[in-house]
């Protein structure tokens, strides 16, 4: 059996290229420091062979550096002198940054999911609409299936298992990963979503009783705008009585709920495993860590960041820093996480203590 390599470099780079990419300035090494060398991968310090670039930013790597066969190595100026000779080092502000700058261009396949068939077009076994509109240049795997008056626009790919309701609408450009299924919702451009993605499904939404839970009907839509990224096994619920919308540039991890009414900003980040309840508002460029909880009508001010495993109750100031359970700012999460600390290093009293007499008994 072989072995495959699943994505192959577009692309050599010449070090002179990857100069002129990152604006890197280049250290001359004792040995192989031409700047014609061509690199045709990128690997981790260890792993890395003569024609593979490089990184290092973290002290935690640092004893690579040693033996590392990397042919260029990207680096800020705190760990330049440390590179052996032999390495060519090429010093930057951002390191990882450069560094994935020259990644997108030598494996820009590896951006954007592509068909799981290689099919061109609508593979036979997919199942579309007659009355489905789809430009040209769509491409739908085999066992999907697209729904009346669902419009799909050129440079798509439907991934096999995945589902496209009646009426929904899907921008250009973008991916929809296998067993995906997405209802009563509008796409923009260039929108990923990766496997087992759940869009537009009913909110949780009913009215408790003594004599049954009544369903709220969930007439709303999911807006998604132009450049968001779902992970796999994520689910946005539509809105009930307004659209859930996420907004432009916004990447979501695997296995996020985001539930109905929700309102998430432009450049929003939400970490893996994080749960968003209904009528919560994310403003722009707010940031959940994983495993982050927000209850329901809660607003998250522009520019926030929530540490991970919080619970939010309660709104948060624009540019807040907060963390815990309940959610507080982190100062002051840290002074009480401290003071417990400290409490329990005194040792809590002896609850047998003046009972020894008992005991002996």
């Amino acid at each position: 059996m072989t072995e495959p390599h699943f994505f192959t470099p577009a692309k050599a780079l010449t070090l002179r290229e990857i100069i002129a990419l990152t604006g890197a300035v280049a250290r001359a090494s004792e040995a192989g420091g031409s700047l014609d060398r061509q690199i045709t991968g990128i690997a981790a310090l260890d792993q890395a062979g003569p024609h593979d670039l490089a990184f290092i930013d973290n002290t935690h790597y640092v004893a690579q550096l040693a033996e590392t066969r990397a042919g260029a190595c990207l680096t800020s100026t705190r760990f330049e002198k440390q590179i052996p000779a032999t390495i060519v080092a090429l010093r930057v502000g951002a390191p990882y940054r450069a560094f994935v700058e020259v990644a997108r261009l030598l494996f820009p396949e590896a951006l954007r999911p592509a068909s799981s068939f290689a099919a061109n077009g609508v593979a036979a076994g997919a199942s579309v609409h007659p009355q489905a509109r789809l430009e040209h240049g769509v491409t739908i795997d085999p066992g999907a299936v697209v729904g009346p008056r669902a419009e799909i626009g050129g440079g798509t790919v439907i991934g096999p298992g995945a589902v496209i309701g009646p009426d929904v609408r899907v921008g250009r450009n973008c991916s929809i990963g296998a067993n995906t299924t997405i209802h009563h919702a509008i796409l923009g451009d260039r929108i990923i979503i990766h496997p087992g993605s759940h869009i537009g499904q009913d909110g949780f939404g009913y009215v408790m009783g003594a004599a049954g839970h009544l369903k709220i009907p969930q007439v709303g839509r999911v807006i998604i705008q132009n450049d968001v990224e779902i992970g796999a096994g994520s689910a946005i619920d539509r809105g009930a009585n307004r659209d859930t919308v996420i907004g432009e540039g916004t990447k979501i991890d695997n296995l996020v709920q985001v539930g109905h009414n929700v309102s998430i900003g432009r450049h929003c980040v939400i970490v893996g495993q994080s749960g968003i309840s209904g009528s919560v508002t994310l403003e722009d460029y707010v940031v959940l860590g994983g495993r982050v909880g927000v209850n329901n009508h809660v607003t998250i001010g522009e520019g926030a960041q929530i540490g991970a495993t919080s619970s939010v109750n309660g709104d948060v100031p624009a540019g807040g820093k907060w963390g815990g359970t309940p959610a507080k700012p982190y100062k002051q999460w840290f002074r009480e996480v401290l003071a417990i600390e400290r409490l329990a290093a005194r040792g809590a009293p002896d609850a047998n203590a003046g009972r020894k007499g008992d005991l002996d008994e």
